[in-house]
């Protein structure tokens, strides 16, 4: 059974509370995780270069790398809605704790749900979150739809274009399930990432859109967000305080956050080099607690509201929920509904 060393409360950890307990696991020697990094970290992205993702990690690692003595290199894999990238991982690193992925829980785990992927699910785990970026419904800003009550009477006469980055997402799943519990048609359209998304709904080729809200509220000109597929909005003032799906129609979903970016590993690196897998957790930690990641968090205009810890446990029942939910909604996301 793989034996895993990971925190529940960051600062507790930090502070050496299960640090120690680990330490005591460890062979006699190794338990300071000598001699690693040996060589650079090698970071898998399933999605393409300059997207959230992307951002999220260059940010991340230009920290850790000052508290694991190492640099960082990114490598991109698009295609498949991040299938590509996955499996490139599970095919081709090294299990020596010197190489991770970095991916978005959500969709990747959806994705999965629709079509299993070729490696066994259970030789793989998320072992850090770093954000919380909720699912949304946006619109052009001076477009002829404003608010999520237009959406809903205009889809009840005619179906409407919805962009969205990919099939499989949580936002997706909100905007389907929105139009299963209020009868509108809904047509999501994936346009392959957040980019070409938002540029669907400035000409107007979408009625409107789902995904995650960190690169709409930034960009209040051009955009409006008309509802919240979280529990609470989390950032009112830079979202026209926006409702959420359960207050404003009496629906029961989870939160769908749609941006649940995280670092996971194969398991197999944990079994060999629990020494270092102990280091690679200890030192993530630290970079949560550096200004110079908050700065770089908001050098990307990313809301830093949005940035916060996800310990393994977290990940992994974030992971089933969105599996539960998934399963659900399974022929929404396969377009058989």
């Amino acid at each position: 059974m793989t034996k895993l060393y990971w925190p529940t409360d960051r600062r507790a950890f930090l502070k050496g509370t299960v640090a120690a307990g680990a330490a005591a696991a460890l062979p006699l020697g190794s338990a300071f995780g000598a001699g690693f990094p040996e060589r650079n970290m090698q970071i898998y992205v399933p999605t393409r270069e300059g997207g959230g993702a992307d951002r999220n990690q260059r940010a991340f690692t230009g920290v850790w790398k000052k508290y694991l003595k190492a640099e960082f290199e990114a490598s991109f894999y698009p295609g498949a809605a991040g299938r590509v990238g996955y499996e490139k991982y599970m095919g081709l690193a090294k299990p020596d704790c010197h190489e991770l992925i970095f991916g978005n829980m959500g969709p990747e785990v959806l994705n999965w749900v629709v079509q299993p992927p070729t490696f066994d699910l259970n030789d793989f785990m998320y072992i850090a979150r770093v954000d919380q970026d909720p699912g949304i419904v946006f619109v052009k800003r001076d477009g002829p739809l404003q608010t999520i009550d237009d959406i809903v009477a205009e889809g009840k006469k005619r179906t409407l274009n919805v962009g969205v980055s990919r099939l499989a997402h949580p936002a997706t799943l909100g905007i389907l399930a929105l139009g299963r519990h209020t009868g509108a048609s809904f047509n999501p359209i994936p346009l392959s990432g957040g980019k070409n998304t938002r540029a669907g709904v400035e000409t107007g080729e979408m009625d409107l859109a789902a995904l995650p809200a960190g690169g709409i509220v930034n960009r209040p000109k051009n955009f409006k967000v008309v509802l919240m597929f979280t529990h609470k909005n989390p950032l009112p003032d830079r979202s026209d305080n926006a409702p959420t799906v359960n207050a404003q129609f009496g629906t029961n979903l989870p939160d769908l956050v749609a941006g649940a970016r995280a670092f996971g590993i194969k398991k197999e690196a944990i079994d060999k080099y629990p020494d270092r897998f102990k280091m690679l957790t200890e030192t993530l930690l630290k970079v949560f607690d550096d200004p110079d990641y908050k700065e770089a968090i908001v050098k990307t205009k990313a809301p830093w509201e949005f940035i916060g810890y996800g310990n393994p446990d977290e990940c992994a029942a974030y992971a089933k929920a969105m599996t539960d939910i998934g399963k659900d909604y399974k022929d929404l996301l396969t377009g058989k509904g």
